[in-house]
Parts: C-alpha cells; structure tokens; sequence
C-alpha cells in the first residue's frame, strides 16, 4: 500500500487530550468526554474529527508501550474565539504528510507504516503531530469503517 504525500496547511483545532501511553490507552475515555460535547465547539469547519498525537522526538527511537505522548480529540474551527470550558485550542503546523487510507480496525497497518514503508521510502518522521483524519465513512468499531492516518514525513537527507 503506497500512500499520498501531501503538504496539509496549519489548521486550528479545538478540543481536548490526555496524555497516555500505549500500555495505558485512555483513548475510549478521551472520545467519551469529548463527542458528547462537540457540537458546543462553535465556528467548526465540516463534520470531520482529528484523533491527533503529539510525541516527544526521541519518541519512535525509544520505542516502548509505556512511553507517554498526547492524544487529541479534536475538530477544525475557523477561529479560536469562545472555546468551550474544559477544551483548548491547538494549532496543527502545516507540512508534508504521507496520508494512507484504512479501511477496519486492524492496527497492523501502523506496523506496516513504520517496519516496513518508512525505512524503504525517501521520507523520515518529521517531528510534527501524527494523526487520524475520521470522517463521513468513519463508523466507530465497524470492519466497514475508514479514515486516513497521517504521518508527517520529510525527505531523506
């Protein structure tokens, strides 16, 4: 599966995180605070949800389950005017991202992604939010579900 490399520009975004690890995934508890209040987001452009991360550098290098990052869950407004109490405004930078499209919930394709696509691309992790681009076709738990991971990426040196 080759994805697309795309250059996205910054975007803003709203709504709200955690900091968890993969050995403590509080993902279910992050989307379950955030859905039921999304619609209080005001200025929101579209109906898509970013499930955004944010990793320290060394992140990757490091690898281990317990090592912590940011988990978003968030929507792209217009303007940062009248966050909601208990939310926050975050700007995404904009740049090259290898976008590929998922189709289920098989998390083998991140596997894929950093084992076997990367090191055999031109591109190297760009120290940038990673995230998950959830729209229409988006169905939480359902194999019929899709959506897009983007990894941000720059050429080899």
């Amino acid at each position: 599966m080759q994805p697309t490399i795309t250059t996205l520009t910054e975007k803003k975004l709203v709504g709200q995180h955690l900091t968890m690890s993969l050995a403590n995934n509080l993902t279910g508890q992050l989307w379950g605070s955030f859905m039921p209040r999304r619609r209080e987001v005001q200025h929101a452009i579209g109906n898509d949800l970013y499930s955004l991360q944010v990793y320290r550098a060394w992140y990757f290098e490091r690898f281990a389950p317990q090592n912590e990052f940011v988990k978003w869950a968030a929507v792209e407004v217009a303007d940062f005017e009248n966050i909601p109490e208990g939310m926050e405004g975050f700007e995404l930078p904009g740049g090259l991202y290898a976008v590929f499209p998922h189709r289920g919930m098989d998390t083998a394709i991140f596997q894929y992604i950093y084992a076997e696509w990367l090191p055999q691309s031109g591109y190297t992790l760009d120290e940038r939010p990673h995230f998950e681009l959830l729209g229409e076709k988006y169905k939480q738990g359902s194999p019929d579900s899709e959506e897009e991971i983007w990894v941000p990426v720059r050429p080899k040196a």
